[in-house]
């Protein structure tokens, strides 16, 4: 057996364990309602979504399942966070036993929307009463509709988003052997991803920022190559901040796809981890071809117009090193200071793509443990944090 297949089984073993997502089951809803005081809550987030899965009908606790659907649908659900819970964590129950607001992520409520027309008048209003933006987070591999669900809860709650939340949720299996069909789903949900964005951009939002992650970032990256396809790369001058984190894309179709899409305007960042063990399993199924999200050459990435931070030497909560971007409280503060700055007033304050100001200036506050460095179209910048 050879040290690379050897170091395969390892990592595989390790993603069956936990996987992207960690879970083996993928239940929403409580069956019974569990009471806390409402000093026992730290706030309830309304999660707006649009999704390309079924409606689970075998488990109703899931509210959508793994199954594809031809259609979007649409929904709301509304996420209490406990007062006890700990930056960059997702507070959960073990299996599925019901969620006890005073100590997990709770979804207290499922609302339904008939069709796209209804969800984008309840879109509108949320977007008008929130300040004008909308933050869309786009989920990886091996995610169920509640792994969604409450990472954009964790990401808005965190980062103190001052917007309205959207998630994208296509319909991945939620299970570690579903590499292949996941990949042919998030396929599948291209054309749905670029409407929806659309639909966003028809509002009066002012913009519209987008966080992917891993598979996610492929489906991101293909929707947003299809509206520059159409002249509207751009949504008509509304789109923010592109975040891609850990992205799960092979570097060269990461670079056809950068070519196609043109250099960035606003600020865009590529986020990386040269020990993401989640994309070694993933280099290994698609032949060895190395992945952006743990690419080695990073001003190979930035002349494509992008920055490119590398966490390397940062800590992350899962073994695999593959969610950073949120589970890293100094990085998830780092991404909240620069989230709480609309993009356009970013672009303007330096070069298009830039992202260290707000980073040195954390670096300085927290002194020096670990490092982030970014690399960007016009320097190299190295940051000292506090872990």
């Amino acid at each position: 057996m050879t040290v690379r297949l050897k170091s395969f089984i390892v990592v595989a073993l390790a993603l069956a364990v936990s996987g992207c997502a960690g879970r083996s089951t993928h239940d929403l809803l409580n069956t019974t309602t569990i009471a806390a005081p409402a000093s026992d809550i730290a706030a309830t987030h309304q999660i707006f979504v649009a999704t390309t899965r079924k409606q689970a009908t075998k488990d109703p606790r899931q509210v959508f399942d793994g199954d594809r659907s031809l259609t979007t649908a649409y929904a709301r659900v509304d996420v209490t966070v406990p007062k006890i819970h700990q930056l960059g964590a997702i507070e959960r129950t073990k299996g599925s036993a019901n969620s006890n607001p005073a100590k997990q992520f709770t979804a207290t409520d499922v609302v339904h929307y008939g069709d796209a027309s209804q969800f984008d008048k309840a879109v509108s209003a949320d977007i008008a009463l929130r300040g004008d933006r909308a933050l869309v987070f786009v989920h990886g591999f091996n995610n169920g509709f509640d792994d969604g669900v409450y990472r954009l809860t964790q990401i808005a709650h965190d980062t103190k988003y001052p917007g309205t939340p959207v998630l994208f949720s296509w319909a991945s299996s939620g299970k570690t052997t579903g590499y292949l069909y996941d990949k042919d789903s998030a396929n599948a949900a291209r054309d749905d991803l670029e409407a929806t964005l659309r639909m966003l951009a028809r509002t009066k939002v002012k913009s519209i920022d987008i966080v992917a992650h891993s598979m996610g970032t492929w489906l991101t990256m293909e929707a947003l190559r299809q509206l520059a396809i159409t002249g509207h790369r751009d949504l008509d001058g509304k789109l923010g901040y592109v975040i891609l984190a850990s992205p799960d894309i092979d570097v060269d179709v990461f670079k056809k796809q950068m070519i196609r899409y043109g250099k960035p305007d606003k600020p865009f960042a590529v986020l990386l981890s040269g020990d993401d063990r989640a994309l070694r399993v993933s280099s290994f199924l698609s032949g060895a071809k190395a992945r952006v999200g743990d690419y080695d050459d990073a001003a190979d990435l930035a002349s494509y117009g992008v920055s490119v931070v590398d966490l390397s030497k940062l800590k992350s909560g899962d073994r695999l090193n593959h969610a950073k971007f949120a589970d890293n409280p100094i990085l998830v503060r780092l991404l909240g200071d620069r989230l709480r700055t609309p993009a356009g007033l970013a672009s303007d304050q330096a070069p298009s793509g830039k992202l260290d100001d707000v980073g040195e200036g954390l670096g300085k506050a927290v002194g020096s443990v670990a490092e982030i460095v970014i690399t960007t179209p016009f320097r190299v910048l190295t940051i000292a944090t506090g872990g």
